[in-house]
């Protein structure tokens, strides 16, 4: 490992040290603010604003340990990237929504958003360490330093922000990185393993078995990979922004090298001690 990847690596970490979920310091906000539809991963339909019949008093999961034997895959394959925590912590100064019942909808709704910057801040701190998309690193600095300003609005600015514009200016900046970072990716391969294929986005590869096409620097952005069979396969510079893992197989895939992939996709997949993972991401425990 070059010194130079060896601070990349460091400061990515850095970078996201508060985008990774501390429920210690969160009020459940995941738990009570997001509609849940029974047919993606939970056991039963529950509105938005209403909690979890597994929430305690204390805001904790009474059945973290078992969602899966619960019908919870919903729930372990979310993240809120450190959104719930910012919000409880520095939205609403540690005043939770018991205490101050009529901060309940504005804190909920402030939640919906501040997931949304706090997902495009994990990217674009990731891309920031992509050494092929350099050129666009001034780029990605001034909107990840905006991001990250308006994550500090006031709760009521917040609710008012136009996430979605915001996100198609950031959306902009990491296709560009995505392209980059695929043309190298597919610049360095000596021999085809498999036949190449061109993927649009949200392509439908449900139950696809998928390990006879060379996916190396695939654009399998927002792809449904739902059951996919994805097992031995090398996936550098596939990019997997908002692809959907339920259940995917990755047993043995190498994903080290893959972009913009998540600890939550990783949860709703299936894989094992072979399975190679990006340095920013861990095995989950059910695998």
């Amino acid at each position: 490992m070059s010194e130079n990847h060896e601070c990349s690596v460091t400061s990515f970490d850095i970078g996201r040290r508060n985008l990774r979920a501390d429920c210690e310091h969160c009020f459940g906000l995941c738990c009570i603010a997001l509609y849940f539809s029974a047919s993606e991963g939970f056991p039963k339909d529950k509105d938005a604003g209403q909690p979890c019949n597994y929430l305690q008093q204390d805001f904790r999961c009474s059945v973290h340990k078992s969602l899966s034997e619960k019908g919870l895959k919903g729930c372990r394959g979310f993240d809120c990237f450190g959104a719930g925590q910012k919000v409880a912590q520095v939205s609403f100064g540690g005043c939770d929504w018991k205490k101050a019942p009529e901060s309940a909808k504005p804190m909920f709704e402030a939640f919906l958003i501040m997931r949304q910057l706090h997902e495009l801040l994990w990217y674009l701190t990731e891309a920031l360490t992509l050494q092929p998309a350099r050129s666009l690193h001034g780029a990605l600095r001034t909107i990840l330093d905006e991001t990250e300003q308006l994550t500090h609005l006031s709760p009521d600015s917040l609710i008012k922000l136009d996430v979605a514009q915001h996100r198609a200016v950031v959306n902009t900046l990491l296709v560009k990185t995505s392209e980059l970072v695929r043309a190298e990716a597919r610049h360095g391969q000596k021999a085809p393993s498999g036949r190449q294929r061109t993927f649009q986005r949200g392509a439908d590869l449900i139950a696809k078995d998928l390990r006879k096409i060379d996916l190396r620097g695939a654009n399998l952005r927002g792809a449904y990979l739902i059951a996919a069979d994805l097992r031995e396969t090398d996936l550098s510079g596939t990019d997997f922004i908002g692809a959907d893992f339920r259940d995917a197989d990755l047993r043995g895939a190498d994903l080290t090298q893959s972009i913009f992939l998540t600890q939550a996709q990783l949860n709703a997949a299936k894989g094992d001690n072979n399975t190679k993972l990006p340095l920013a991401l861990t095995h989950p425990a059910n695998w």
